[in-house]
């Protein structure tokens, strides 16, 4: 009884693990079949960085990756946090990258490893609506050569 019950266990956390990607995959498959904006294709990825010249190097870099179409360069954000049970104030350049929802995995990985914080502040949005012609720009901007 007790491995039936694991192995269902199991089963239904393979299944919550997968279901993002699934959804992303019908996403995409149901937009393809129908040539319309399906809510949630594409998503806002939010980004803080230390300074402008740092916001500015990533944001490049993946943009020459096709991991991002668009990315917006925001400065001055002031942000208070915990950390390490202090709170702490920075000045900080905000970056707002728009992107398949398929590719923010790859663009969260890319993220992690060059961003300089230890633990840098990265959570996205999906698009609910969009101009289809400015959705069209964003897909062109992905595709790779």
């Amino acid at each position: 009884m007790k491995i039936l019950e694991k192995l269902e266990e199991g089963i239904l956390t393979a299944s919550l693990l997968t279901y993002p990607v699934l959804r992303t995959l019908g996403l995409q498959l149901l937009s393809v079949v129908t040539g319309s904006y399906v809510s949630g294709t594409y998503s806002v990825v939010f980004v803080n960085c230390p300074n402008e010249q740092i916001a500015r190097d990533i944001a490049r870099a993946i943009l020459d990756k096709k991991l991002a179409a668009s990315v917006n360069i925001l400065p001055k954000a002031s942000s208070l946090y915990y950390w390490n049970g202090e709170i702490e104030e920075a000045a900080e350049v905000l970056l707002l990258i728009k992107t398949k929802t398929s590719k923010i995995h790859m663009l969260s990985s890319y993220i992690r490893l060059v961003h300089p914080f230890e633990i840098p502040e990265l959570f996205s949005l999906p698009m609910d609506q969009g101009d289809v012609h400015y959705l069209r720009w964003l897909e062109e901007g992905m595709e790779q050569e």
